[in-house]
């Protein structure tokens, strides 16, 4: 299995375990996760949630073989597939999720921190949304969050260059809270989420709502948005130029676009 979990302490780990694939995230992966978070979120001996990668690697993103050939979609059907269920279920999740990052986080691998309410980053941390350069648009309101984050200017630094940013800059975005030695990220984050093991669940359910309420709704109408479009550029000739020179290991062509 690709997804390990494991709950200890009143922690529920959530691990990216495909290395030899740099993590890459197939749709069988997402649904794992989505059921692991839906899962703690039922569990009253969870107090929190733990996601973390291999060492070294955090996820390189969605496996694109996979993803091309099992596609989200668009409309309804979209939205209940598996990429979209993990989605909502980080969303949905009341109780606080710290992440740990190691090495590469691409893609979704940087927009699902959008939505942790801990992020602890190694110092050989590399993150990167590069969805334009694939032909397609940003996801997981990140197109909402990361300008209210950084503002507009480094937002688009980051969403239409897709430039990579380092830990040091994750932090100064407000992205992540720490940069730590890649040795010490896993271990400092799950002391950060065992430490909800002394603190009244009910009140910290109820903060954190208190806390996302008030743009929840925008991020969830933003998701559908960057969804539906998502999923006609994936269609597009533009994102069929990128895949196919990602395939054959060469840089795509757009200048007949």
């Amino acid at each position: 299995m690709s997804i390990k979990t494991a709950t200890l302490n009143g922690v529920a780990t959530i691990e990216i375990a495909r290395p030899e694939k740099k993590n890459a995230l197939t749709v069988a992966m997402y649904q794992a996760m989505s059921d692991a978070l839906v899962a703690a979120k039922a569990d009253p001996a969870v107090r929190a949630v733990l996601i973390t990668g291999q060492p070294g690697i955090f996820t390189s993103g969605n496996d694109i073989e996979d993803f091309m050939t099992r596609a989200p979609g668009q409309g309804s059907d979209a939205m209940d597939s598996p990429v979209f269920r993990f989605m909502r279920a980080l969303l949905d999740c009341d109780k606080p999720v710290v992440a740990a990052v190691t090495g590469a986080a691409i893609g979704i691998g940087t927009t699902m921190l959008l939505h942790c309410d801990f992020v602890y980053v190694a110092d050989d941390a590399r993150l990167a949304m590069p969805f334009v350069a694939l032909g397609l648009v940003p996801e997981f309101a990140s197109s909402l969050v990361v300008p209210q984050l950084m503002g507009h200017r480094r937002a688009a630094e980051k969403l239409l260059l897709g430039d990579p940013f380092t830990a040091e800059q994750a932090v100064d975005c407000g992205i992540a809270n720490a940069v730590l030695a890649a040795s010490e990220v896993v271990n400092h984050a799950r002391r950060v989420a065992e430490r909800f093991n002394q603190l009244p669940p009910g009140a910290v359910r109820e903060a954190k709502q208190l806390l996302r309420g008030p743009q929840h709704a925008a991020i969830v109408q933003t998701i559908r948005t960057e969804g539906e479009i998502f999923g006609r550029r994936l269609k597009s000739p533009e994102a069929m130029e990128a895949f196919q020179a990602f395939f054959q290991k060469r840089k795509p062509d757009f200048s007949r676009f």
